[in-house]
């Protein structure tokens, strides 16, 4: 009697123990009779289909279905009980469940066939697997994502193993190479190569393995590519190295360089060529300026001694012509003076050196004093920086400028010019390095002014916009454009007729040419 009260024990204690294993389990167990009515269901199951376990219990299964299997989950028990031939009793698969709230979702569901003494039963495992769908939806997605950029690309990509055979190449590296894919799949990489890299790939590969120093991965650089008519050209081929879940492969981006080679060597070529035209310019100027002064120094003496000695026996019209004369040989040693200034703005340039511009500014009006008084010119000025510059080319430039706004004034209002300056970061359009700090310095006058559409004129060589109204050469502002540039800048103005003219002229700070 006791033996059999300890078994009765043990089996309740089995049961509370199965009992507890089902009630916590994550995944939902639901057993059904014969018949499809729900017998048990665990709260890991209510939970999953939204509803109270007193809600699914007594009911037929086929409330937890959606259509077709609702209406067909009947006929499906009843082929099984008369042939035996289940579809997922003892296999287990993938289906779709309907929630209290009508959604349908996707579960694994297994079945197991339970035979108890007195009846059958099913008990159905159910593990939901929506998140699971979710993820890889947002995976496949994801995964397209990135094939779409990678076909589409315009640089070529091409992934490699450890040996380097070719395991992905996109259409733009089929394109560059001038393979089909088919081509390069299963291939060493070696044969886009020409030699000597062709040859030596793989030690490369195999020394980076032993020695993890790299060359191109993760670095990057411009190297030479075969393509499959034998033509080598250079293209920019940047490595990275992915590790997959069991392996790892090397992805390579290339850019073809072909056209920025090409370009790169004709600007090559147009600076020297503009390098030798000007220094041929240069010797040209230097050299015709020498030659001139000696003829232009007779004529200047002959013409002076023609003068003194002479002046007297001269008709009207012969000391006409020798006024004429003097005055036109005057006005060609100023032309061949500028000519020489302007030839030696880089042919005689001196080293950079520190400047203050306020020192510069103080010379050129001491310089200019007698203009300045003879036409009652007011000078505004404020304080100027210190930069990097040659103090003669300074004071050149704003020379010409503060003596062409004293020249250009207009007969009814004396010459008003303001000098000052400020600075800023770099524009695209300056010479200055990136981050070097530009200058600007700004001269304004309120002469006569111009037409803004004569802008791209007025700083060529021997333009003069009011012909020989105003003494000069043209060379002036062509000198001060060639000073500006030199200074790692460039000047430009702003002007209309009757109402002044501002100059701005921009130069690097720390512009270190030499």
């Amino acid at each position: 009697m006791k033996e059999t009260g300890a078994h009765y024990n043990q089996n309740l204690d089995s049961e509370s123990r199965l009992k507890a294993i089902i009630d916590t389990a994550i995944d939902g167990i639901i057993t059904i009779d014969r018949r499809g009515v729900v017998e048990t269901v665990n709260p890991a199951a209510a939970h999953i289909f939204g509803y109270q376990p007193e809600e699914i219990i007594g009911q037929n299964v086929s409330m937890l279905m959606p259509e077709p299997d609702h209406s067909l989950h009947d006929t499906y028990l009843q082929n099984y009980h008369r042939t035996g031939v289940g579809q997922i009793i003892g296999k287990g698969r993938e289906v779709l469940g309907k929630r209290k709230n009508g959604n349908v979702f996707p579960f694994l569901l297994s079945i197991s066939e339970v035979n108890l003494q007195d009846k059958q039963i099913f008990t159905g495992i159910i593990h939901d697997i929506s998140e699971l769908k979710k993820t890889e939806a947002a995976l496949r997605e994801s995964e397209s994502r990135i094939n779409s950029i990678i076909q589409t690309a315009v640089d070529g990509i091409i992934t490699i193993d450890l040996q380097g055979v070719i395991e992905m190449v996109n259409p733009s590296a089929c394109r560059l190479f001038g393979y089909a894919p088919e081509e390069l799949m299963g291939r060493k990489i070696n044969m886009l190569m020409p030699e000597p890299d062709r040859s030596l790939h793989d030690n490369y590969m195999h020394h980076y393995h032993e020695t993890g120093e790299k060359r191109i991965i993760g670095i990057g650089r411009e190297v030479s590519g075969l393509k499959k008519d034998g033509t080598i050209f250079p293209l920019y081929l940047s490595i990275s190295e992915v590790y997959l879940s069991d392996r790892k492969v090397y992805t390579g981006f290339i850019h073809d360089i072909t056209q920025q080679k090409i370009s790169e060597e004709r600007l090559r070529r147009y600076a020297a060529e503009l390098e030798r035209s000007n220094r041929e310019l240069q010797d040209f100027a230097y050299v015709s300026s020498h030659d001139l002064q000696e003829p232009l120094r007779k004529i200047q003496a002959f013409g002076d001694r023609l003068k003194t000695k002479e002046y007297e026996k001269l008709s009207d019209q012969g000391k006409d012509y020798v006024d004429r004369m003097l005055n036109a040989a005057s006005r060609m040693q100023n032309l061949i003076n500028d000519l020489l200034t302007f030839s030696r703005v880089t042919s005689g340039a001196k080293p950079f050196v520190r400047v203050d511009l306020n020192n510069i500014l103080a010379e050129v009006l001491s310089d200019l004093e007698i203009a300045i008084e003879k036409s009652g010119a007011k000078i505004e000025t404020s304080p100027l920086p210190v930069m990097q510059a040659e103090p003669t080319q300074l004071r050149q430039l704003l020379q010409n400028l503060i003596s062409n706004a004293i020249k250009f004034s207009r007969g009814d209002e004396k010459p008003h010019i303001k000098v000052y300056a400020n600075s800023l970061q770099p524009k695209a359009h300056t010479g200055g390095t990136p981050g070097d700090e530009i200058i600007e310095l700004h001269v304004e006058d309120n002469g006569i002014g111009f037409d803004e559409k004569y802008l791209d004129r007025i700083f060529n060589i021997f333009q003069r916009l009011e012909g020989q109204k105003y003494e000069g050469s043209g060379i002036g502002l062509a000198i001060c454009r060639k000073i500006a540039i030199r200074h790692g800048g460039d000047i430009t103005a702003k002007s209309k007729p009757g109402q002044g003219t501002h100059f701005i002229v921009t130069l690097a700070k720390n512009h270190l040419l030499e």
